[in-house]
C-alpha cells in the first residue's frame, strides 16, 4: 500500500503553501488506494505551540481531506536518542560548538541550504556538554558505497550528502534535527512515498544515507514545485503569508479553494514555481 504523508511544524498557521503540499500527498494516496497519514514535526522548543494542532486539523477537514493521524515528534524521543547512539557508537558523529556566525565566517563553500560547514570541529577535542552532533558525511559515504534513490519527478538520482556538508543530526537545542528525526519517522510510519516541496530536495541526499546507515526502508521521493509569492520566494509563516485559518474563518470555500489549487488556479500573485 503506498503511504504518503504531510507533516507541518506547529509553529505558525498553515498558509497556501501548506494547503498544496497536503493536496498533493493527499491525492498520491488516494489515486493509488493508499493512505494519507499527518504528523506533527513538535520538538522546535519554545516555538512550538501544542495548540495549533486543532487549528491544522480543522484546516485540513475544511479543504475536504480525510486522514489517518500518526504520533507527533515529541512522543519518539527514545528513537532519536537510539539512532544518535548508534552513530556515535560506529564513530560517525562528533560534537560540534560553532555558532552559525562563526560557521558562515568559516565556510567556502555555499550549498542548497546556504554556508556549507566547513568541518572545523571534526578531529577536535569538543565538550559534548551543550554541543550539537555532527554527521561525518565523508566517513560515512566511505561506509556505505555508492547510493541512490529514485524521486517520481526527477528520477534517479546519485547519493551526494557532502552538498550539505557535515549537518547536524542532534541540535544544542532539540533532541534531533529535521534530518534525524524525519528519516527515522518516515520509516516509523511506513511511509513509501515521501511528498515535500522542491527546496527540501537536497535533503533528500542525507536521508538516503542515514536511512543505509540505520537499517531502515527506503522510500521513494515526490519533490513537487512551491506556491511562490510575487516576488518569487517561496509563501513562508516567517513572511507572513496569509493563513488557512483566516481564510476559513472569514467564510470561504476550503473545498473550492482545494480543487483550484489541484487545477493550479491561484490567488493573484501566487505562482508555481
Amino acid at each position: 500500500m503506498e503511504t504518503t504523508r504531510f507533516a507541518p511544524s506547529p509553529n505558525g498557521s498553515l498558509h497556501l503553501g501548506h494547503a498544496y503540499a497536503a493536496i498533493v500527498a493527499h491525492d498520491l494516496a488516494l489515486a493509488r488506494g493508499g493512505r494519507f497519514v499527518v504528523r506533527l514535526e513538535d520538538i522546535d522548543g519554545a516555538r512550538s505551540r501544542p495548540e495549533l494542532a486543532v487549528e491544522f486539523a480543522e484546516d485540513l477537514a475544511w479543504l475536504g481531506l480525510e486522514w489517518d493521524a500518526v504520533p507527533a515528534q515529541s512522543s519518539r524521543l527514545a528513537s532519536y536518542a537510539d539512532a544518535a547512539d548508534r552513530l556515535r557508537a560506529a564513530g560517525l558523529l562528533y560534537p560540534c560548538a560553532c555558532t552559525r556566525a562563526e560557521i558562515a565566517a568559516a565556510a567556502t563553500v555555499h550549498g542548497p541550504e546556504g554556508p556549507v560547514y566547513p568541518g572545523t570541529c571534526r578531529g577536535r577535542s569538543v565538550d559534548p556538554a551543550g554541543a550539537a552532533w555532527r554527521l561525518d558525511t565523508a566517513k560515512a559515504m566511505e561506509r556505505a558505497g555508492p547510493l541512490s534513490w529514485d524521486d517520481e519527478l526527477a528520477g534517479t538520482q546519485r547519493t551526494r550528502p557532502h552538498l550539505l556538508g557535515d549537518v547536524v543530526l542532534v541540535r544544542k537545542d532539540a533532541p534531533a534535527s529535521y534530518h534525524l528525526a524525519a528519516t527515522l519517522d518516515d520509516a516509523a510510519d511506513g511511509v513509501t512515498l515521501v511528498t515535500r516541496g522542491r527546496d527540501l530536495f537536497a535533503a533528500s541526499h542525507v536521508h538516503r544515507l542515514l536511512q543505509h546507515l540505520l537499517d531502515l526502508p527506503m522510500p521513494r521521493w515526490h519533490h513537487h514545485p512551491l506556491l511562490l509569492d510575487e516576488s518569487g520566494e517561496k509563501l513562508a509563516k516567517r513572511r507572513g503569508s496569509p493563513s488557512l485559518a483566516d481564510r476559513r474563518k472569514a467564510g470561504e470555500d476550503g473545498a473550492a479553494l482545494a480543487q483550484a489549487l489541484r487545477e493550479h488556479r491561484f490567488p493573484a500573485g501566487i505562482s508555481l514555481g
